[in-house]
């Protein structure tokens, strides 16, 4: 259950990225309507991974490094990085999104380059974690959801 749930959920990270890199692009070339749409995609896939994440985490529960041990410091340390490069990106695409709908777009240009970029080493980390999780090493033990410590 893990497996599918975290692979559902880096999907949706991957085509956040991807909707973001595809409307930077659109952007570069001056076409603004399809920049809007592809943005706004990104966004939604990535509230999407959001809310996948959450749910997962409460009703499934984590799970837990099982690479050998010589590896487990490096793989916390990536994952510390990886789960700030994430917040950092999140919030920045908040405030990203907020000034491209308040059309403070002197302000959208100069934030959007970083987010984006943060956006993307984000979802690298995001599926290297997924990769040391669940292809490359065996999976380690699952934590306990917060749906069973409620209610056992």
């Amino acid at each position: 259950m893990h497996f599918v749930w975290n692979l559902i959920s880096e999907c949706l990270m991957l085509a956040s990225a991807l909707s973001i890199a595809v409307g930077w692009y659109q952007i570069r070339h001056r076409h603004i309507r399809a920049h809007r749409r592809m943005m706004l995609l990104g966004a939604g896939f990535g509230g999407a991974f959001f809310l996948s994440y959450v749910f997962s985490t409460f009703m499934i529960g984590d799970m837990l490094y099982g690479g050998p041990h010589k590896y487990a410091a490096g793989y916390q340390t990536f994952l510390q990085v990886h789960v700030t490069l994430a917040t950092l990106a999140a919030v920045l695409g908040v405030i990203t999104l907020r000034w491209a709908f308040r059309r403070r777009f002197r302000k959208h240009r100069k934030v959007a380059p970083w987010t984006a970029v943060l956006w993307f080493l984000s979802a690298a980390s995001g599926l290297a974690v997924f990769l040391m999780l669940f292809v490359m090493f065996p999976s380690g033990a699952s934590t306990t959801s917060l749906i069973q410590v409620l209610f056992h």
